[in-house]
Parts: structure tokens; sequence; C-alpha cells
């Protein structure tokens, strides 16, 4: 008897996801992939397979990733010492030479090694591929240190420019899943740029008219409790309240790029955007296809 409750009990949940996979279905969702979820053997093997799940009940997933964790274990394998201001890794001609290196040839290749596996078709491309992510370099910039304003470079750190989404489009048309690294391409020197996934990801879903744009972190959403109380759990944050946030600093460090990315894509026409924990096991299909969903979405 309880064998059948659970069975009828599963059933329900297939029944509850359907207006939702009628609603997405051809419909594009970019998903930041980063955190414990790329890191952690099984939560990577359960993200991948939702992937997977996802395409073949007819959404089209595009993922996002980024690996500074990666760099900065290779730039110390390679006896390159890493440099960071305020957060932002300062990257110069070498650093960026094995940035592309770690990015779009091992990290991108092991996702797409995954997705394949577990019985998607994967392609990783990066920026300079097919010119998709046109940028600039930030210019140097003001910031204190130990008290003294000092002028620092950040040197092929970049900003996107443009978008040029046809290979994503072409991609998607021919049943592919499209694995992006965040290396864009400068527009006037050809050089290739470290930029912000984030930023990547809430471009990419603004250029392509996405239904959601998705990041998988390592907390729970956004807090109104700077302290972490799970309690204090914000489920849905407009513009007015991000701003106040950010100006009071409950928004700080890693999620400003990606509640201004949720903005950016909300202002060209995203329907939804989301930042859920990535560390709960099938987060994305619990966000995506219940009732309740969990995380922060963030709204105009």
């Amino acid at each position: 008897m309880v064998a059948m409750e659970n069975l009828i009990a599963k059933a329900e949940i297939l029944v509850e996801s359907l207006p939702y996979i009628r609603n997405f279905a051809g419909k594009i969702f970019i998903i930041k992939y980063g955190g414990q979820a790329m890191v952690d053997e099984e939560l990577k093997k359960k993200v991948i397979v939702d992937i997977v799940l996802l395409k073949y009940i007819g959404i089209n997933p595009v993922l996002v990733h980024g690996g500074g964790k990666e760099i900065t274990v290779w730039s110390e394998k390679m006896g390159l010492k890493p440099s960071f201001s305020q957060g932002l890794r300062v990257t110069d001609p070498e650093t960026m030479e094995l940035a592309e290196m770690v990015l779009s040839g091992k990290v991108n290749r092991q996702i797409v090694s995954l997705i394949n596996h577990e019985g998607g078709k994967a392609i990783g491309i990066n920026g300079r591929d097919a010119n998709l992510l046109m940028g600039r370099r930030l210019p140097p910039r003001k910031v204190s240190i130990e008290g003294k304003e000092e002028t620092v470079d950040l040197g092929l750190v970049g900003e996107i420019t443009a978008v040029n989404p046809e290979i994503i489009y072409s991609l998607i048309h021919q049943n592919y899943i499209p694995i992006v690294s965040s290396i864009g391409i400068d527009s006037h020197t050809g050089e290739g740029l470290n930029i912000n996934a984030d930023a990547v990801a809430g471009e990419l879903a603004a250029s392509l008219a996405a239904e959601k744009l998705i990041f998988l972190t390592d907390v729970e959403g956004i807090m109104a409790d700077p302290s972490g109380n799970r309690e204090k759990l914000i489920s849905t944050l407009d513009r007015k309240a991000a701003a106040e946030m950010k100006e009071d600093g409950r928004i700080s460090a890693g999620m400003i790029p990606k509640v201004e990315s949720c903005l950016k894509a909300l202002d060209n026409g995203v329907s939804r955007t989301h930042i859920i924990d990535g560390r709960i096991t099938h987060s994305l299909l619990l966000e995506i296809f219940t009732n309740k969903g969990i995380g922060t979405m963030v709204v105009e």
C-alpha cells in the first residue's frame, strides 16, 4: 500500500509539471552554471542530467560557465601568481592565454563530455566563435588600497558591447545544447577578453530573448538578513528593492553582477530571472516545474 502511495505521489508530480512543460516547450533558458554544482561530482552529475532532461522535453537550455577557481589552480601550477583587485582578476596577456586554455580547453570540454555521456548533444563554444561576444577592455579605475587611492589597470578584462547570437540559434536549430565559456573578443584589437560569466549570461539572455535566466549559486537566494537566516529568504525581488539592498550592502560582492544581469535581461524581454541554490539536488527542476519553486525570482 505504501509503495502504491509513493507511485501515485510521483505521478502527481508529473501532472503538476505538465502546464510548465507545455508553456516552456521551444523556449530558450540561459543557465549560468557555477559554484559547488560545478565542483561536487554528485551535484555535477545531477545538474547535467537535469539539463539533458530539459532538452528532451522540448526546452532549449544554453549553459554559460566561468571557472575562476580552475584558473587560479592552473596559474599556481604554471608559476603565475594570481592578482586581484576588489574581487576582479588582473589579466595580463600570459594570464589571458592561460584563462582561454582552462575555460575553453578544459572546463568547457568536460561539461560537453558529461552532457554527451548522459545522452545529450552538446557543443562547446566561446565568445571568439562567430564573433559571438564582442567587447572592449575595462578602462583603468581608481580604487582605495590601504586608505590610499590608486589607479588599477585590470588588463584584458572586458565588458560586452555586442552579441551576435546566430551561432546559438543555429546550434539550437540542430538540436544541440550550446556550452558557452566566458571569453570575449576585443572588437578593435581582436584580443581575447576575460569577461564575468554572470554578465555573459545576462547579455546572452537579453540577446536571445530567453524565456528564463537562471543562476546556480552557493546560496539559497537573496536574503533580507545578511546573516543568512533561511527564514529571511526573499522569494521575489523587484528593481527598487534591489537598488536599496545594494545601497545598504545587503547585496554585495558576487551577488551584484548576478542581480544586475537579471535586471538587464528583464529590460530586454526576458520573462523570468532566478537566483537559486545549486547545492540542492535537482534545484533546476524544482524551480522550473513546481508551483512553489525555490530561491529568489528577480522581477521589474
